[in-house]
């Protein structure tokens, strides 16, 4: 299967499964549910999610078993696009070549629709750690009856498993905060360095976390998830960093030079609003570069894994190559 019909089938597989969710759980106020939906199911690449699946795809096959998290990562990514479009952040008119939320709807709609949407993305994973059951087989021999008992709980292989499972759930869960918080901070800073110079360690630690955050973030869960040794996580968590920051640089190239049709939103917002980018402090020229190190540095942290990183390998080139 070649690059761009794999990336469309994992596309596909992740509209189907945002679809499912968002009709299956509508909010109560149907305004403030279409504004969620508008914005969900308005498009995008679904870079995360993605992510998420072709990690875990190195490992094992059935991507299935890791749908909740994907669905829950993209419903984090857009929160954070519906309020970094509003008027006191970035003042975005369009997106995807649509009105972005508070243009559709109004600012207040659009600042709860974003808060919903985070909301949710909370309540998938927390409901999927409630449903992480253990399975305690005791027995009562007198009686007759089932009972607790730790010993039996402790020595089951099957339990055993159960708990390990649990516990890898419960550290993806604090990472995932982890991130968002990261994430959250980094858009605070982005707007705090508006109209001034800063180092490169800054700059760079700005948009590891503005941008790179959710995208370390959607490898790491899917190495969790597929039970990888710590040597692979930290190995994948590499690859994710720089291609995290490639993405912020090449946001910051076609913020400067990119074609607003294919865009859907217009070019040059970031030199309006007088950021501190790559573009910025090093130049087009510059920003190339390092996006370009950045990618083959990516690329080199997975070679290890052979023909089954291919498509990871292709998407960091898709990162590095894309026009919107």
């Amino acid at each position: 299967m070649d690059f761009k019909t794999e990336l469309k089938m994992y596309q596909d597989i992740v509209n189907k499964e945002l679809e499912k969710y968002i009709r299956k759980n509508k909010c109560i106020e149907k305004v403030l549910n279409s504004a969620m939906e508008y914005s969900l199911m308005a498009g995008g690449k679904r870079l995360r999610p993605i992510l998420l699946l072709a990690t875990y795809k190195l490992f094992k096959n059935d991507v299935n078993n890791c749908m909740t998290y994907a669905v829950a990562i993209e419903m984090v990514h857009n929160f954070s696009l519906i309020h970094d479009d509003l008027p006191g952040i970035d003042n975005d008119d369009f997106r995807h070549g649509k009105p972005t939320n508070h243009k559709k709807f109004n600012e207040a709609t659009a600042i709860l629709a974003g808060d919903g949407l985070l909301n949710n993305a909370y309540m998938v994973i927390s409901n999927d750690l409630r449903n992480t059951k253990l399975n305690i087989e005791t027995y009562n021999i007198e009686n007759d009856k089932k009972e607790y008992n730790l010993n039996n709980l402790i020595n089951s292989t099957r339990n055993k498993d159960n708990l390990e499972n649990l516990n890898k759930k419960i550290r993806i869960f604090n990472e995932f905060s982890n991130a968002v918080d990261r994430m959250i901070a980094g858009e605070y800073i982005d707007t705090e360095y508006e109209g001034k110079q800063v180092l490169e360690e800054n700059l760079e630690y700005m948009d590891e976390n503005k941008t790179g955050a959710l995208l370390k973030l959607s490898v790491r869960m899917g190495a969790l998830l597929a039970k990888c040794t710590e040597e692979d996580i930290e190995r994948l968590t590499s690859y994710a960093k720089k291609i995290g920051l490639a993405f912020q640089i090449k946001d910051d190239i076609l913020s400067e030079e990119g074609d607003e049709k294919i865009l859907g939103k217009p070019v040059g917002n970031d030199k309006k609003l007088n950021k501190c980018t790559y573009v910025s402090k090093y130049g087009l020229e510059g920003a190339k570069d390092k996006l370009n190190k950045l990618i083959e540095e990516a690329i080199n942290d997975i070679k290890v894994y052979g023909e089954k990183a291919e498509f990871l390998m292709e998407l960091a080139i898709y990162i590095k190559d894309r026009e919107k």
